[in-house]
């Protein structure tokens, strides 16, 4: 299956689930509660619900946050956005009526962060990890659920991390004080 693509819409209180997807080196974070996590070279894709009232004004949010990095974390998920390591690759939305953030995130399933992103649910995480870009496989999950998704690709390409390259990001108190 071919995945549809699409540029962001104009605002709207449309609401569904969405899928972030970052590549990164590997590294170690601080998470908020989780403490140090640590992530796996390649790529990570997180699993998020915008059926709030604002809809998928949250995804314009994280998309905001990742290209100003000028507030302090206030999900898991902001960590990587604040974080210079990971790089938000492509965007999917899946518009929907039910509640399929959980359904998402056990279709997409396999290697993961444990507790990140799912400290609301009973999910072992909403963060997984893959090797190579998983945007097909993504719009493939959302579309078993019934959905029919759509993707923004913000960056096509970027250089390869060096095999050695390790981080470690810590947000200073300075910057969660704002």
């Amino acid at each position: 299956m071919s995945p549809q693509r699409s540029k962001p819409s104009g605002r709207s209180t449309a609401k569904g689930i969405y899928a972030l997807v970052f590549s990164n080196p590997a590294c170690t974070l601080p998470v908020g509660g989780l403490g140090e996590a640590r992530f796996r070279r390649g790529w990570h894709v997180y699993i998020g619900s915008a059926r709030g009232p604002g809809g998928f004004a949250r995804v314009r949010r994280h998309l905001r946050l990742s290209r100003a990095r000028d507030r302090p974390p206030r999900w898991h998920v902001d960590y990587l956005l604040l974080s210079p390591f990971f790089t938000l690759r492509h965007i999917a939305c899946g518009p929907c009526d039910g509640d399929l953030e959980c359904s998402l995130a056990r279709a997409f399933g396999g290697a993961a962060v444990p507790s990140f992103g799912s400290g609301d649910c009973g999910c072992r995480s909403h963060l997984f990890h893959r090797t190579a870009d998983p945007l097909e496989e993504v719009m493939d999950a959302m579309s078993s659920l019934g959905l029919a998704p759509r993707s923004t690709t913000l960056i096509k390409s970027i250089p390869p991390f060096g095999r050695s390259l390790q981080c470690v990001f810590r947000l200073s108190v300075k910057h969660i004080k704002g």
